[in-house]
């Protein structure tokens, strides 16, 4: 279930072998992203989007926007 969480949980999350999603379109992840961080723009979250996850690991979602 989505909820939001901090950056410590995150760090803890990773550690423990988490994915991390960027939903920003994919010229923007080009631009700049989190190292490690997968890239499925939030226009494709869906079954077909999504479906290189690992279905057994946690997977935690951000989208990082300066403006």
């Amino acid at each position: 279930m989505p909820r939001e969480i901090g950056r410590a949980e995150v760090r803890k999350l990773l550690d423990q072998g988490a994915q991390l999603v960027e939903v920003l379109p994919a010229e923007e992840f080009k631009e700049d992203h989190v190292p490690g961080a997968i890239s499925i723009p939030l226009r494709r979250i869906d079954d077909e989007g999504v479906g290189a996850l690992d279905k057994d690991r946690p997977v935690v979602v951000y989208c990082w926007d300066s403006a």
